[in-house]
């Protein structure tokens, strides 16, 4: 077994919402947002059904400031990143859990209507 496996995700989807930028302390800048994908598959009756799956996407630093000037609820983007989890208590007190792609490169894909 190759020890070269790489955690490494491409999405190609459409932004749920508008991105939300946040910055910490010490100016570090973070970017979160939803992303749609779609994909489709045949049933046993023979129809086409499109299945949508969310994705939760993390930008931060300086990609974080570009992309938030320049994608919005709608636009089709590809992202290239790894995947990560991590658990957090809510404000009930209990554990949630969550997986999130965290960008290293993204495309703005524009569209002819």
């Amino acid at each position: 077994m190759s020890s070269n496996i790489k955690n490494s995700v491409q999405l190609i989807g459409n932004i749920g919402k508008d991105p939300e930028l946040s910055t910490f302390d010490g100016g570090k800048t973070r970017l979160s947002f939803s992303l749609a994908t779609n994909d489709y598959y045949t049933n046993a009756k023979g129809e086409k059904v499109k299945q949508t799956d969310w994705h939760n996407i993390i930008v931060w630093g300086k990609m974080a400031e570009i992309m938030h000037k320049h994608v919005m609820k709608g636009h089709e983007i590809a992202v290239q990143g790894k995947l990560s989890s991590r658990t957090y208590t809510d404000k009930a007190g209990a554990n949630k859990y969550i997986t999130e792609v965290i960008v290293s490169d993204y495309y703005a894909i524009h569209r002819q209507d």
